[in-house]
C-alpha cells in the first residue's frame, strides 16, 4: 500500500510539473532562432509586447519578415504607433497550421491584442481569417473594408493550444492602428495620477513647476514614477510642508527614475537605482528589492511596496506605492534614533573628601567588588587594628606602673 501511494504521488508530481512547463513560452527566444524575423522580434521587445505575449496562455503571433517590417517603418512612425500595428498581429486565440485549414464555415473573426487595449473603436481591433481556394489562408484587418491583405506563409513554431507563431506575407493594413498615437510628452501625467488614487501627490507636483517640467522633459526618453497613494501622502504632508522650496523639488524628483522600467524589469533588476534628483554628491538613490511577485523600494529611512500600475507603456510607467519613500538626504531625523550613550561615571577626585563613590551596576554584579574585597575597606580595617593594638599596649603599661607603686 505504501509503495502504491508513493507511485501515485510520483505520477501526480510529474504530471503537474509537465503541465506547468507546457504553458511556459518566451516569444523572444522562439524568434531568436529565425534571423529573418529579427526586426519584428526587436520591436516586440521595444514596445513591451513581448512581456504581454509571454503572460498569455493562448495566443497566436503573426510574425512579419524583415522586409515586411521595412514597409511599416518607412513612414517613421512613433514607437506607440508601431506598438498598435504590431498588437494587431497578435491574436487572442490559438491558430496552428492545421486549424487554419479547418476553420468552421471557412472564416473566423479573431480578437487581437490591439482590441484588448481599448484603443480600437468598434471592430477595428479584429482580424478576419478566411480559408481560401487552393489551400491558401487570407488575413485582413476588419476595418479594412474586408480586404485580405496577407496570406499564411508557414508555421514557425507551435505548442498546441498554448502558443502558435506563424508567418504572414505582409503587414495588415488598418487606418486606426496606423494613426499617429500620442507621444508620452503629450500624456497628462498628473491627470493619470489624479484619476487613479494619487491626486494629493499630483497636486504637489502641479504646484512645483520645476519638478513637473523635469518629469515632462524626461517622459519622451523614458520615465518611471513611484506615486504614493492619497492616504499615504496625506499622512506625510506635514513633513513635506516643512521642507524648503528647493528640497520640495528634490523630493518630488526623487520619486521618479529617468528610464523606463516595466514591472517585469523591476522584478528581475535588483539593486541601487538613481533618480531625477541624483546630482553628483547628492545621491538621492534607493534600492529595488523583490520577493516573488512583490517589489519593494528601500532607503535608510523606510521601505515601501509597489501596490499597483497606473500605466506601463514604453517609455512611460507609473506605479502606486503604499507609503511615501523618503530619501536619507532630506529626512535623516526620520530614521530610528540612535540610543544616547550612558553618562560617564564621575571621577573619584570629584567626590567629597571622606565619601565613597557608589559602585556601578556592573561593578556591583562582580564578585571582585564585594565589600570584603574592597581595598578601601581593607585599609580602614588595618588602621583600626593598629589603633586598637596601641590602646592595649598603653593600658598594659599603665597597669604595670600602678602595680609597682602599690608594692
Amino acid at each position: 500500500m505504501l509503495q502504491l501511494k508513493l507511485l501515485l504521488l510520483l505520477l501526480f508530481t510529474t504530471t503537474t510539473t509537465t503541465f506547468t512547463f507546457s504553458h511556459a513560452h518566451n516569444i523572444t527566444r522562439i524568434l531568436a532562432d529565425h534571423p529573418d524575423f529579427s526586426t519584428f522580434n526587436h520591436y516586440l521587445t521595444a514596445t513591451h509586447l513581448a512581456d504581454e505575449i509571454n503572460r498569455r496562455t493562448t495566443i497566436t503571433v503573426c510574425a512579419l519578415s524583415n522586409a515586411a517590417m521595412s514597409d511599416i517603418l518607412a513612414s517613421h512612425p512613433s514607437i506607440n504607433t508601431i506598438k498598435n500595428v504590431l498588437s494587431l498581429h497578435v491574436l487572442l486565440d490559438y491558430f496552428g497550421a492545421k486549424k487554419l485549414h479547418q476553420i468552421t464555415n471557412g472564416t473566423a473573426l479573431a480578437a487581437t491584442m490591439f482590441q484588448a487595449t481599448g484603443s480600437a473603436p468598434g471592430s477595428a481591433g479584429f482580424v478576419n481569417i478566411t480559408d481560401l481556394k487552393g489551400g491558401k489562408v487570407g488575413f485582413g484587418a476588419e476595418d479594412n473594408g474586408g480586404n485580405l491583405d496577407a496570406v499564411f506563409v508557414k508555421s514557425v513554431a507551435e505548442k498546441p493550444y498554448n502558443i502558435s507563431v506563424i508567418q504572414i506575407s505582409k503587414a495588415l493594413t488598418s487606418d486606426v492602428a496606423m494613426a499617429p498615437a500620442p507621444g508620452p510628452s503629450e500624456v497628462n501625467l498628473t491627470g493619470i495620477m489624479s484619476a487613479h488614487g494619487c491626486k494629493e501627490f499630483a497636486d504637489a507636483l502641479i504646484a512645483n513647476g520645476e519638478a513637473l517640467n523635469t518629469y515632462q522633459d524626461n517622459a519622451e526618453g523614458g520615465l518611471t514614477v513611484f506615486c504614493p497613494l492619497d492616504d499615504a501622502f496625506k499622512a506625510f504632508f506635514p513633513k513635506y510642508k516643512n521642507l524648503s522650496k528647493s528640497d520640495k523639488t528634490s523630493f518630488l524628483e526623487f520619486l521618479a527614475v529617468p528610464v523606463y522600467q516595466s514591472l517585469s524589469m523591476l522584478k528581475s533588476n535588483n539593486g541601487v537605482m538613481n533618480t531625477l534628483a541624483t546630482d553628483g554628491a547628492k545621491k538621492f538613490d534607493f534600492t529595488v528589492q523583490n520577493e516573488g511577485e512583490e517589489v519593494t523600494l528601500k532607503t535608510k529611512i523606510d521601505t515601501v511596496k509597489i501596490t499597483g500600475t497606473l500605466i506601463d507603456e514604453q517609455p512611460l510607467a507609473i506605479y502606486t506605492t503604499d507609503k511615501v519613500l523618503m530619501p536619507k538626504e532630506l529626512f535623516k531625523g526620520a530614521a530610528a534614533p540612535t540610543p544616547a550613550p550612558a553618562p560617564a561615571p564621575e571621577k573619584a577626585a570629584n567626590a567629597p573628601k571622606g565619601s565613597k563613590r557608589a559602585p556601578s551596576t556592573e561593578a556591583a554584579d562582580s564578585p571582585a567588588d564585594s565589600p570584603d574585597d574592597d581595598p578601601a575597606d581593607q585599609t580602614a580595617d588595618d588602621n583600626a587594628g593598629v589603633k586598637a593594638g596601641a590602646a592595649r599596649f598603653l593600658a598594659l603599661g599603665l597597669s604595670l606602673c600602678l602595680g609597682l607603686l602599690l608594692l
